[in-house]
C-alpha cells in the first residue's frame, strides 16, 4: 500500500473517552498538549492527529460509515445478522423505535466519537496558533485544513442530531459547558460554513500530500452543506421553503470544483469500491487507511467490520446490513433502459428476466452472481446468515475480498484499509443537477444526470461470470428531452441518487432533505413488511425521526442546557 499522511503512532497513544465531560472538551493522551507544544514538528503530529480523528469511530460508535443511520435506516437495507436481538440498538434504530434514547449506545457513542474529533481540531488549532508563520510556514494551511476537519465533524453531527452545540478552539473549558444546543436551523449551518468558507480562503488547490483537504474539496464541501440548508425546515422537521439564493450558491460551487479539472468520474464505477483503484479521479476527499505500516493491525476501517457475509468460508462473520427487496426491485428499468418509477415494487423482481441497471451488481450480493467481482467465488445463498428474517441479499460496496492486500481479519471481525470516500464527483454532479433542477432550470440538470447514467451503463466489465457471460440482462440509457419536467426532472434525480450511492448511506438523508422521509418510509415498510415480518411493528413518526434524539448522558452533565429533540 501506498504512503499516506497517517501514522498510528498517533492513535495508540490516545485513551477512550467515556464521560461526558471529556466529550466536550477532550485533550488527547498520551500526544503533546497544545500547552506544551514548542516547535513546529510537534503541531504536525497534532495536525495529523486530528486528520486521523475522522476516521476513530468503532462499530458502535460510527462516524463516517452511514450503514446504520443512513442505509438501515432507510428503504436499501435491513439491519441483518443474526436476528433482530444481534445488536439490538440497530433493530431499534430501524423501527425508528428510540424514544428512551438512555439505552441506545450508538446514538450515545456516535456523539461523544464526533466531539472526539471536534476537540482533536481545537487542541491543534490552539497550538498553530501558538507558533508565528516565520517559525511555521505552514501555519495559514494547517489552520485552514484544521477548520475543514472541524466543519466535517460538525457537518456530520447536525445530520444527525440536528441541534448540537458549535464552538471553536477560543473557548474555554467552562465557556464550553455554557453553550447550548439552542442555535436556529440557519445559525448553526452558516457557523459550520464559516469553516470551509475559511479553508476555501486559505487552502491550495493541490497539496503535496495524499489525505490533505484543499481548496475544491473545500468548495464541494461547502456546496453540500448550502444544499441541505438550502430546504429550510421549521422546528418539527418539515420542509417550509427552497432557498434559491443557497441554491444558485450550489450551482457555483459545484461549478468551480468542476471546472477545476482535478477530478472526473472513473470509467467504471467499481473503481470507487476497490482499494487497489483508491484516491483515483473520482476522489475529492477520503478517509485515508493503511495496512502493512509496522503495526500490528494497520490503522484500519472497522465501522463495516460486521457486513461480510457470515456462512463464505473466508470470511465467516457476520452477516450485517442486508439490501432490502425494495432496492433490488428499483434497479428494474423498462423497455426503454429507464427506471420504473411508479411500478417498480408491485411485485419482486424476477433476476432471470429482467432488465437492471448494471449498478445492481456492484452493490447486492445475489446467489449464483460474482461477488465483489470475483467470478470464481459467486456468492451463495449457504453465505446467508438468517435468511428466515432478513432474505437471501447481502451488502457488497464496503467490503472487500479477502484476498485484497487492503483486508484483515481480526478475531471474528474484517477490517480493511480501503479509503472512505467523504466527497466524490459523482455527488457533486447530481448535487448540481439538483439544484438546476430546484431553481427551475431542468434542462441544465439534463446532462449531468446523463454522464452519471452514461458511466453506468459502461459499467460491466467486471461483472462477467466465470463462462464469460452476465449474471443479469443490463439496460440503462439516457433521459431525453421529451417530457423531461421539472417534476419529471426532480423524480429522476432523486431516483439517481438512490441508485448511483445505494446502501452507501445518503439515502436517509436525502429523503429528509426533500421533506419526503416520512410518506416515503412509511409506504416502504406497509409493503415491505409483508416480505419481512421483522418490520411489523416499525413505523416513522413525522416530526421526531428525521433525527436521532440528544443523547440523555449530556443533557443530564449539561443539567438541562441540552434541550430534547422533538418528540424523545
Amino acid at each position: 500500500m501506498k504512503r499516506k499522511i497517517f501514522s498510528l503512532l498517533f492513535v495508540t497513544g490516545l485513551l477512550t473517552m467515556n464521560s461526558c465531560k471529556d466529550a466536550l472538551d477532550y485533550t488527547p493522551k498520551g500526544v503533546l498538549s497544545s500547552s506544551d507544544l514548542t516547535s513546529p514538528t510537534a503541531v504536525e503530529g497534532l495536525v495529523t492527529a486530528a486528520y486521523a480523528a475522522i476516521g476513530n469511530g468503532d462499530m458502535i460508535g460510527p462516524i463516517y460509515s452511514n450503514w446504520v443511520y443512513g442505509s438501515v435506516r432507510s428503504d436499501d437495507a435491513y439491519k441483518g445478522g443474526g436476528g433482530t436481538g444481534d445488536v439490538g440498538e440497530i433493530d431499534a434504530i430501524e423501527h425508528y423505535n428510540l424514544v428512551t434514547p438512555s439505552i441506545n449506545a450508538f446514538v450515545t457513542r456516535t456523539w461523544q466519537n464526533l466531539f472526539k474529533s471536534i476537540s482533536r481540531c481545537n487542541v491543534a488549532l490552539r497550538a498553530v496558533n501558538s507558533l508565528s508563520e516565520a517559525s511555521y510556514p505552514n501555519k495559514k494551511t494547517r489552520l485552514a485544513e484544521l477548520r475543514f476537519l472541524r466543519a466535517h465533524s460538525y457537518f456530520t453531527m447536525k445530520l444527525l442530531y440536528k441541534n448540537i452545540p458549535i464552538f471553536d478552539e477560543n473557548a474555554s473549558a467552562e465557556e464550553i459547558l455554557k453553550v447550548s444546543n439552542s442555535l436556529s436551523n440557519e445559525e448553526s449551518w452558516n457557523k459550520i460554513a464559516a469553516d470551509f468558507q475559511f479553508a476555501i480562503d486559505n487552502l491550495p488547490s493541490s497539496q503535496p500530500e495524499l489525505g490533505r483537504a484543499n481548496k475544491v474539496a473545500a468548495q464541494a464541501y461547502l456546496a453540500k452543506l448550502r444544499l441541505y440548508q438550502a430546504y429550510e425546515q421549521n422546528d418539527t422537521h418539515q420542509v417550509v421553503n427552497i432557498n434559491k439564493t443557497r441554491l444558485q450558491e450550489v450551482v457555483t460551487l459545484t461549478q468551480a470544483v468542476i471546472s477545476s479539472g482535478k477530478y472526473s468520474l472513473n470509467k467504471d464505477i467499481a473503481d470507487n469500491f476497490l482499494a487497489e483503484t483508491e484516491n483515483g479521479s473520482e476522489s475529492i476527499f477520503a478517509i485515508q487507511f493503511t495496512i502493512n505500516d509496522g503495526t500490528t493491525s494497520g490503522r484500519l476501517n472497522f465501522e463495516d467490520g460486521l457486513n461480510y457475509p457470515h456462512g463464505a468460508p473466508q470470511y465467516g462473520c457476520c452477516g450485517f446490513h442486508a439490501p432490502s427487496q425494495n432496492l433490488v426491485n428499483a434497479h428494474a428499468t423498462d423497455e426503454n433502459g429507464l427506471p420504473k418509477f411508479d411500478t417498480f415494487n408491485d411485485s419482486n423482481i424476477d433476476l432471470t428476466t429482467a432488465t437492471v441497471d448494471p449498478r445492481l451488481d456492484h452493490t447486492v450480493g445475489i446467489d449464483g452472481h460474482p461477488y465483489k467481482y470475483d467470478n470464481t467465488k459467486p456468492f451463495s445463498n449457504s453465505w446467508v446468515r438468517d435468511a428466515g428474517v432478513y432474505g437471501n441479499f447481502h451488502s457488497m460496496r464496503a467490503q472487500q475480498l479477502a484476498s485484497s492486500s487492503s483486508y484483515f481479519k481480526l478475531g471474528p471481525f474484517m477490517g480493511t484499509a480501503k479509503n472512505y470516500d467523504i466527497l466524490r464527483y459523482d455527488d457533486i454532479l447530481l448535487m448540481q443537477a439538483e439544484a438546476y433542477i430546484e431553481l427551475g432550470q431542468q434542462a441544465s440538470a439534463l446532462p449531468l444526470i446523463n454522464l452519471v447514467r452514461k458511466r453506468a451503463s459502461e459499467s460491466t466489465g467486471r461483472l462477467k461470470k466465470a463462462d464469460g457471460t452476465f449474471a443479469s440482462k443490463y439496460l440503462v440509457k439516457e433521459y431525453t428531452t421529451t417530457g423531461w419536467t421539472q417534476a419529471y426532472a426532480r423524480k429522476a434525480l432523486q431516483w439517481e441518487r438512490r441508485m448511483e450511492f445505494a446502501t452507501e448511506g445518503p439515502r436517509f438523508f436525502d429523503l429528509v432533505r426533500w421533506g419526503i422521509a416520512e410518506p416515503t418510509l412509511n409506504a416502504y415498510i406497509n409493503k415491505e413488511k409483508t416480505r419481512r415480518t421483522f418490520l411489523n411493528t416499525a413505523k416513522f413518526t413525522a416530526g421526531r425521526d428525521e433525527y436521532l434524539p440528544i443523547p440523555q448522558a449530556e443533557i443530564t452533565f449539561t443539567n438541562g442546557l441540552y434541550k430534547q429533540n422533538p418528540g424523545y
